[in-house]
């Protein structure tokens, strides 16, 4: 049975392509945009007055750098926009929030849906896959077949995981 969406902490961007108004209350902007975003760059400059500073990277690693040079110069009033693959976005949003980024502070456009990070409860090693949330995916880990689950971690970046079978399966000791 499938829970309605607002009722999980899975963000619904992670589910369907979405690419909301730019934050407007903000004084400046950092936009990092990965993958294929120049519409949503577009949409978003063309929303915003002000000092916009918009980054296009082509990797995490890279968009980790430019959110961690942003912070360290932060004032008051300043937003943090991400643009590209939800499960990027999932990732930077973890990032970001670790750095002490307020949730309302951080503005995010999913381009694509369709792969999603998995983090395996088991031990504890991400997969990507093309798999729908409650689909079945093997860990690359440590080989057991995943169910994706309504959940997000915000820590990790990534939708759970667990075995799908882990109520029926007996542990030999």
């Amino acid at each position: 049975m499938k829970p309605a969406l607002e009722l999980t902490n899975v963000p619904p961007w992670t589910v369907t392509a979405t690419v909301p108004d730019a934050d407007a209350s903000g004084r400046s902007w950092t936009i990092v945009a990965t993958g294929p975003a120049e519409d949503v760059i577009a949409r978003w400059t063309g929303q915003l007055a002000g000092a916009v500073q918009v980054h296009r990277v082509d990797t995490d690693q890279q968009a980790r750098m430019v959110i961690d040079r942003a912070v360290a110069t932060a004032v008051v009033g300043w937003r943090l926009m991400i643009a590209g693959p939800a499960r990027v976005g999932l990732r930077l949003r973890a990032h970001a929030l670790a750095l002490g980024i307020a949730e309302d502070e951080i503005t995010i456009a999913s381009t694509e849906v369709a792969e999603r990070d998995v983090f395996c409860a088991h031990c504890r090693t991400v997969t990507t896959a093309a798999v729908e949330i409650e689909g079945l995916v093997s860990c690359v880990g440590c080989g057991r077949k995943l169910v994706v689950h309504y959940h997000v971690s915000r820590r990790a970046g990534a939708h759970l995981g667990y075995q799908v079978d882990a109520e029926h399966r007996v542990v030999a000791s």
